[in-house]
């Protein structure tokens, strides 16, 4: 079978931009409240586990890069039909479409609540869902270029945020630093784990490697993008630790957009607000991301145009929103998202490289016979 992806020059992008690429897939609204979470299981050191979190990413990005060396011209998609065949090939597609089609839900869902809760609480949320696919879709049809040019200006437009949070470090107490290491390493790697829902993204490069043109580059890139997202998580959740005591943290559901609430600026009142509502253009590459993502596992299954399947995706969005109103229900639908991306993206891909590595040495030794 041919699974090997014919790629012209044209598309191509510099391998440098996946850096821009990995750190806006990463920052999403997992942001908005991540520390409750987070603090619930590893107590005032939780930023020893936000520093965990990013090493094991650290750790599945070389994992996910020694598996496209064996395949350079290759996605996920292509390594499946590969590796299984056909038939249990584009089944293994089909259970990535989905995760791709569930993270993309999950991040629209979350950013609905938050523009309901902090913003507009009266506004339908059927009219801010069909808002934000609108602009989905006017990016994925002008292709992949337009889609990382999001990413860039979505980095580019969104750093003053981050010098914003220092701001509420006047009124820190750093003695809720202290003790270091008061809890057990059990909390602390739990810590960790729960911070998957907020971490995820850089598995895009499961579909975006073959399109670079410098293959060689892309790691260093793809792990600066990581180290990149560790600072800006890490700064968040020290002021948090240090601007709220750890009782304070785990009572408030979105403790960074609360942070953004005590700053007071001469010529904004409620900055919360405007960095609420700037945050769709925070949130659009990870929308624009995870649907072309989709888009080229549906490809691979079935032939069919991108305008179409993207009518198609966002309609399924559309509809599969309506139901989903209280909190706890979100919050369900974070936990078991949160359960599916950490087997896809933090264990599965050593099971792909080692079935990847194995089948070449496998057919190394056939032919040499």
């Amino acid at each position: 079978m041919k699974s090997t992806l014919q790629i012209s020059n044209d598309q191509k992008i510099n391998a440098s931009l996946f850096f821009f690429v990995v750190s806006a897939a990463q920052i999403g609204v997992g942001i908005h409240g991540f520390q409750r979470v987070l603090v619930k299981d590893a107590g005032h050191d939780a930023w020893i586990s936000v520093i965990l979190a990013s090493l094991f990413s650290h750790i599945i990005v070389f994992v996910m890069v020694k598996t496209y060396e064996l395949y350079p011209s290759n996605d996920i998609y292509g390594i499946h039909q590969d590796i299984f065949g056909k038939y249990i090939g584009n089944f293994l597609n089909l259970i990535y479409v989905l995760y791709c089609t569930f993270a993309f839900y999950s991040v629209i869902r979350n950013y609905i609540e938050v523009i309901n809760t902090w913003v507009f609480p009266g506004l339908a949320q059927s009219f801010i869902s069909i808002t934000l696919l609108i602009l989905v879709i006017y990016a994925f049809t002008g292709g992949l270029r337009i889609i990382i040019g999001v990413c860039f200006f979505s980095f580019i437009s969104g750093i003053w945020i981050l010098f914003i949070v220092f701001i509420p470090l006047q009124y820190a107490h750093y003695n809720h630093l202290l003790p270091v290491f008061s809890n057990d390493l059990t909390s602390i790697f739990k810590g960790a784990y729960s911070m998957t829902f907020t971490i995820v993204g850089f598995e895009i490069i499961n579909t975006l490697y073959p399109f670079a043109k410098e293959r060689n580059k892309v790691k260093k890139y793809v792990h600066l993008g990581l180290l990149c997202t560790l600072i800006v998580y890490l700064s968040v959740i020290l002021v948090s630790l240090v601007y709220f005591s750890e009782a304070q943290i785990e009572r408030t559901v979105w403790a960074t957009l609360t942070l953004f609430s005590v700053i007071k600026l001469p010529f904004v009142e409620r900055i919360e607000i405007f960095i609420i509502c700037f945050w769709m253009i925070i949130i659009l590459p990870n929308l624009c991301l995870f649907s072309w993502s989709a888009y080229r596992g549906i490809q691979r299954i079935k032939n069919i145009k991108g305008t179409t399947f993207i009518w198609i995706f966002c309609l399924i969005i559309f509809l599969a929103s309506i139901p989903l109103q209280s909190r706890t229900q979100i919050d369900k639908i974070n936990n078991i998202f949160a359960q599916i991306a950490f087997c896809i993206v933090f264990i599965y891909p050593f099971l792909l490289y080692i079935l990847a590595l194995t089948k070449k040495i496998l057919k190394k030794g056939v032919r040499k016979h």
